[in-house]
């Protein structure tokens, strides 16, 4: 079956964290909606009925997935960047299988229409908001606007993972196919793709606009509450 999210053997696991790791797998294969109760606790071994002691509900298990998934992926970012790992020639192919779960997971869970996807996707920005604020904090004086588009950025390539794996001719959820797509995400952020002066002069031009469209503090249009 393979060794899903965590990072200890599949049968170490607690019960607990096996039917997490479970949920996540399914979850990201089938969808929340097509992954019943019976069917995670099968694969983890265990009875409906500790699935629903340990997480009380299908949306609480959901829950607690969505935050272990996130909380995976920043981890495993700040020990490639800031621990210096990705120098390290056995750490990126140890976690390659968590990153390509997670992402699939993630553009599942995006992508059902649920409140909890909004929340899910809420607090991607804020992880990204503060991760930018303290890491990056000279690359915008927005770090709300910022975070919201590089992770709609970032979400929509995964979200429309079946035109992006034909254009590349193999499946990004695939090992090879996500090392291409992150080779050009790299490029893409390492090299500017607009000249200094030129972001000048639409943030010159922007100006004006900004004056007759002022936002709230929050970031809203202060008319559409009447709207």
């Amino acid at each position: 079956m393979g060794n899903p999210v965590g990072d200890p053997a599949f049968e170490d696991l607690t019960a607990r964290a096996r039917i997490r790791d479970a949920a996540i797998r399914l979850f990201a294969e089938r969808g929340i909606d097509g992954t019943t109760v019976r069917d995670i606790a099968q694969a983890a071994g265990v009875s409906p009925g500790l699935l629903r002691h340990h997480f009380g509900s299908k949306e609480a298990l959901r829950e607690a997935c969505d935050l272990y998934v996130l909380d995976r992926i920043v981890k495993i970012k700040e020990e490639l960047v800031f621990e210096g790992k990705v120098a390290s020639p056995g750490f990126l192919p140890s976690v390659h299988p968590t990153i390509l779960l997670s992402y699939k997971y993630v553009t599942r869970a995006l992508l059902d229409g649920s409140s909890r996807a909004a929340a899910l996707f809420d607090d991607m920005v804020m992880l990204t908001e503060q991760w930018i604020s303290k890491n990056a904090p000279d690359v915008t004086e927005d770090y709300r606007a910022y975070a919201a588009v590089l992770v709609g950025m970032q979400s929509g390539i995964l979200a429309m993972h079946d035109h992006v794996s034909r254009a590349l001719g193999v499946d990004v959820f695939t090992a090879a196919g996500h090392l291409r797509m992150a080779g050009a995400l790299a490029d893409f952020y390492s090299h500017p793709l607009l000249d200094p002066e030129f972001v000048a002069q639409a943030r010159r031009a922007m100006e004006p606009l900004r004056a007759t469209n002022p936002l709230t503090a929050a970031g809203t249009d202060p008319g559409a509450e009447g709207a």
